[in-house]
């Protein structure tokens, strides 16, 4: 057979298998309507049934192979197999293949249709055509009564063959198709007892499972036994303990008690104390305030006394410079013959500094005692802004003005110039933050 020739009308080969004739099964799909032979170089239609227990895929096809194949993969040509347009009513509708003439074989060998399933296998063949013409067929040439006789015993011979055969096959299917029934049914059988297998071990293990739970709940019991029995010992000494317990709270409680009026005493002294703390620094404040201004009327006192020091250290160096001016004076009149005794004795009678003496020149010194007055008399000068005040101003008034210059915080006992005032303003604003 390896000298067959295989034709197809499709580009994509059809699914085959190295499966042998006597494992495959005809009985599912069955040609019908085969003729003993056809015409070469004509179409062909092969018809054929599908069985209620096969079920058709859409890889499934109807191959052309000569007679004597022995696998799927020997065939001449092939067509896919049509699905069926109803699943329900595939075994009832005849379905058809068209064969193209093209592709049909030329010679006059046996070949028959065989149905291919997507896996490779065989599900229904049919029975055995050639391609020829009929006139072919009625053309008998008789040589000899011998041979005609000879060939007449041979197509006897060969017709009871046939009906053999088909009787065969008949009860072939018959006997497939029984066994496929006993087949389905021996494996529905087998499900089942696989089923009842899987439940008997399935029921099995849980009985063990159970056993094993009434074990674990036996010694379960035991010891909630055992707990039981320790708990009421506990529970009992627990009883013992609560009472001394109790006994301890009474006793306690009367200390508390008495620690809380302790503690009333405590607050209240400690109240008293916060309101006394606050008066000191009340107080404290005042005093800082006080000792601010104290310190100012010292800086302002020791300033006057320094300016009076320089003012005596001025007077005192302008009185030897009159001094000394004074007895170039005397000597310069010593000098002058021209100067008359009565003259002279004005000059020796009048003082240094009196109205009445005259100089030659002038003293230039005689305005420094008026000087050193002013001097005296604009002491008083404000330190924050430098302002001059008389020296008669009042006290009070003066303190007045150097107080405005200061800004007191009303929280703590610092002070501030007047001039710095933001600064002042944010001191103030973290307090009240702090106690907020």
């Amino acid at each position: 057979m390896e000298d067959m020739l295989c034709v197809c009308n499709n580009l994509e080969e059809p699914p085959t298998s190295a499966v042998f004739l006597e494992s495959c099964h005809f009985s599912q799909v069955v040609f019908a309507n085969i003729e003993k032979f056809y015409v070469p170089g004509t179409d062909i239609t092969c018809y054929y049934n599908l069985s209620q227990h096969f079920t058709p895929r859409k890889k499934d096809w109807v191959g052309i192979f000569r007679v004597g194949w022995k696998t799927t993969r020997e065939y001449y040509t092939f067509m896919w197999a049509p699905l069926p347009s109803s699943s329900e009513s595939s075994s009832a509708e005849q379905q058809k293949v068209l064969f193209k003439a093209y592709y049909l074989p030329k010679d006059y060998e046996y070949y028959q249709f065989c149905y291919v399933d997507q896996d490779g296998k065989i599900r229904g063949a049919s029975v055995p055509f050639q391609f020829r013409t009929e006139v072919e067929d009625d053309m008998l040439v008789v040589t000899t009564k011998e041979e005609v006789e000879e060939v007449e015993q041979q197509n006897v011979t060969l017709l009871q063959e046939n009906q053999k055969l088909k009787k065969d096959l008949v009860s072939l299917q018959e006997q497939y198709t029984h066994l496929q029934e006993e087949l389905v049914a021996a494996k529905a059988l087998q499900s089942s007892v696989n089923t009842l297998e899987s439940r008997c071990e399935k029921l099995e293990s849980q009985k063990k499972d159970l056993e094993k739970e009434t074990c674990a709940i036996k010694a379960e019991l035991t010891r909630i036994k055992e707990e039981k029995e320790s708990i009421l010992s506990e529970k009992e000494q627990l009883g013992n303990r609560l009472r001394t317990i109790l006994s301890q709270i009474e006793e306690l409680q009367l200390q508390v008690q008495s620690q809380q009026k302790e503690v009333d005493n405590l607050q209240k002294t400690i109240k008293d104390k916060a309101r006394h703390l606050e008066q000191l620094k009340e107080e404290n404040c005042q005093l800082s305030a006080t000792l601010l201004r104290q310190q100012m009327l010292d800086k302002i006192k020791e300033e006057q006394t320094l300016a009076l020091q320089i003012l005596k250290k001025e007077k005192d160096e302008i009185e030897q410079e009159n001094q000394k001016l004074w007895q170039e004076n005397e000597e310069l009149r010593a000098r002058l013959p021209e100067i008359g005794s009565a003259s002279a004795g004005i000059l020796s009678q009048s003082p240094p500094n009196s109205v009445g003496s005259k100089l030659l020149f002038g003293n230039p010194y005689s305005a420094s005692p008026k000087i050193l007055k002013v001097d005296l008399v604009s002491m008083k000068k404000c330190p924050m802004c430098q302002e001059v005040f008389p020296n008669d101003i009042g006290e009070q008034q003066y303190l007045d003005h150097v107080q405005n210059h200061i800004l007191d915080c009303p929280y703590c006992n610092k002070t501030f110039d007047s001039s710095n005032k933001q600064v002042y303003d944010d001191h103030v604003f973290c307090h009240r933050l702090d106690q907020a």
